[in-house]
């Protein structure tokens, strides 16, 4: 029996955010899936402008929108530039949300951040734990801002009918990531950096934080495998979680990316510097209750993002 809720053949379906790591994914995903593929620059269209969302989605009017554009950062840059990372995606996500609707658009999937979470939240964490306390102080406007997409899609689904969902999915990694060392997530910049050390036979790496932190860690293709089983499957006001169910600590996934990469000296945790959450890890029975799984472990899934990053380093050094 076909449990599709939305089939994507024949459709037209915007993907919001494509040049990013995870837009990227769910193009490569849905090159598959028979349908037509929207995508413009941000050179066409400023996602934070109000106006020009509108003007493209009127003109456009595709049946779907995969909303996977956002100011994206680690530990760092959330917490130097928390202004920006409030104020860019609670843009990006009431404009596309709105005229999506305004457009006549049927479905709409929401990505969110599993950093939406309490960060006392029990683990794994379940859906239901939205709203149960402040997110993680380090991370706080960005989870503020995502938390208001996804009341934003709930509320159009509320008032509406529109048929707008939320997925969160855990911590992604994999090619196209951001390999900055400081405003990169955990994987991408640990990646570098032991990279340049070996390059320089460095004695030893510095990482920030104690490394008893633990992080479930997905491969980005396997997101976007999932993201669209959503789309074709999931219609619900509750959002729903996109992971796999296994975490490592910081120190864990260092030396198995020192391992990937080569690296053979020391790795030295800097406990002075902040950990973020202690655990983030999400309960993922619902989607796998729907008959979804991940298929990438973690070694083959840091290979494929190594030699992505050995092809494009002259591109991502700047």
């Amino acid at each position: 029996m076909d449990s599709r809720v939305f089939d994507t053949a024949g459709k037209r379906i915007w993907v919001a955010g494509h040049r990013g790591m995870v837009g990227a994914a769910i193009v490569r995903r849905l090159a598959s899936a028979g349908c037509e593929i929207l995508t413009v620059g941000r050179d066409q269209v400023d996602l934070t402008r109000q106006a020009e969302v509108e003007r493209w989605l009127d003109r456009e009017r595709p049946d779907a929108v995969i909303m996977a554009a956002a100011r994206v950062g680690g530990i760092h840059a959330n917490s130097t530039l928390p202004a920006d990372f409030l104020f860019i995606n609670l843009m990006i996500g009431a404009n596309v949300v709105n005229a999506a609707h305004a457009a006549g658009v049927k479905r709409l999937v929401n990505l969110g951040s599993s950093c939406m979470y309490p960060v006392g939240a029990p683990q794994p964490i379940s859906e239901a734990s939205i709203g149960d306390g402040r997110p993680e102080p380090t991370n706080e406007a960005y989870a503020v801002a995502k938390l208001a997409t996804a009341s934003l899609a709930a509320s159009y689904r509320k008032q509406f009918g529109a048929d707008y969902v939320t997925v969160i999915p855990t911590n992604l990694y994999g090619p196209g990531d951001n390999f900055d060392p400081l405003m990169s997530h955990v994987a991408p910049a640990l990646m570098r950096r032991m990279i340049e050390a070996r390059d320089a036979a460095a004695p030893r790496v510095e990482i920030w934080g104690s490394g008893k932190p633990r992080r479930e860690l997905m491969f980005v293709d396997d997101a976007a495998d999932a993201i669209v089983f959503v789309l074709e499957r999931y219609s619900a006001a509750e959002p729903i979680n996109v992971g796999i169910g296994v975490d490592v600590s910081i120190r864990e996934l260092a030396e198995r990316i020192a391992e990937v990469v080569g690296y053979r000296g020391a790795l030295a945790f800097d406990a002075s510097k902040p950990d973020g959450a202690p655990r983030r890890l999400l309960d993922n029975s619902r989607l796998a209750a729907l008959g979804w799984r991940a298929s990438t472990p973690l070694a083959d899934g840091l290979g494929e993002m190594y030699r992505w990053y050995c092809k494009h380093k002259v591109d991502v050094a700047a």
